[in-house]
């Protein structure tokens, strides 16, 4: 039973702070608590942009798996993120799980949520952007036999947040794991999405409209002994929910590498988006120091051939518990 617990913690963590203390564990009841907090000295590509200390992430989350009979078990997570001086609460789910997976419901991150396999921490460009992958109101679940694993949620009928329409998306993930090669593909379809994310898909005010976004990323990653190299390929298309001639289709690829020296990593990155006949190429490199299972400092440099984009590089350290 406490390997299921554990498992179950893995499972249902996702989305949340990586699990670092242990606060009971005791009468089938195990009781988890973690949080990070993150800053960094920043300048990104946007032209005209000043480097500036950026709070990245701040975290704290409690999540606990209680046995209720010896095949299931309870599960359920609450978490805040601590952004622009406001404290927000961006988990609250209960579910069930056992050796079928893991079934929660709530405030809760979908699968989408987990797609890219970029080793960056700021310069990474545009990548796949799903633009919705959390909600309030979450189906989701997860299944791992530690070869196979895959996932399914849903987001019903969420009140847009800014457009005021009805937001409603299903995703899911299918992946296998060979050995050290770990190969996965995420679906992706959601109706009434707010998005500002290109200007034509705004209105005269300027405010984001309702958008319709079918996607999917293939996902691969393979790692050497201290070497590990990841790829990904990823079409997205974007619609006007209340005019489908209204369109942008948008190609995206990725490949990462890095290296571990002790306790040192290089880490080098190119990511390729396209949306319709415009293209935009980002290189990036970077190093992180581990000076601690729980402490890490790094920096990283990029550059993107976008127009009148500068020069970016960031540097920041990252506490964990």
């Amino acid at each position: 039973m406490k390997k299921t617990l554990v498992a179950l913690a893995v499972l249902t963590a996702a989305g949340s702070a990586n699990a670092g203390i242990n606060l009971y564990d005791a009468d089938g009841v195990k009781v988890d608590m973690s949080g990070a907090a993150e800053v960094q000295y920043f300048q990104g590509y946007a032209a005209d942009s000043k480097s500036k200390i950026r709070l990245d992430d701040g975290d704290l989350a409690v999540n606990t798996t209680i046995a209720v009979s010896d095949q299931m078990n309870a599960v359920a997570g609450i978490a805040f993120k601590f952004e622009d001086q406001e404290v927000t609460s961006d988990e609250l789910w209960v579910g069930v799980g056992g050796d079928f997976g893991t079934l929660t419901f709530g405030r809760q991150y979908l699968i989408a949520d987990d797609s890219g396999i970029g080793k960056d921490y700021e310069l990474g460009g545009d990548g796949i952007d799903f633009v919705q992958a959390d909600g309030d109101q979450v189906i989701k679940y997860v299944f791992d036999n530690g070869q196979f694993y895959a996932g399914v949620s849903a987001l019903l009928q969420e009140d847009g947040k800014d457009n005021g329409d009805e937001t409603t998306v299903y995703d899911g993930r299918l992946g296998a794991r060979f050995g050290n090669f770990d190969a996965r593909v995420y679906l992706y379809s959601g109706d009434d999405v707010s998005s500002d994310k290109f200007d034509i898909f705004k209105d005269v005010n300027n405010k984001a409209q309702a958008i319709n976004i079918d996607g999917y990323q293939l996902e691969a990653e393979y790692v050497m002994d201290a070497f590990a190299f990841s790829a990904s390929f990823g079409q997205v298309d974007y619609e006007l929910a209340s005019n489908n001639t209204v369109k942008v289709d948008a190609d995206t690829a990725a490949l990462a590498g890095s290296y571990t020296m002790d306790k040192t990593t290089f880490a080098l990155g190119y990511t390729y988006w396209a949306p319709e006949n415009d293209d935009v190429n980002v290189f990036y490199a970077n190093v992180t120091q581990q000076l601690h299972s729980n402490v890490k400092v790094y920096g990283e440099i990029g550059t993107s051939d976008e127009k009148d984009s500068e020069f970016g590089y960031v540097a920041g350290m990252e506490v964990t518990f």
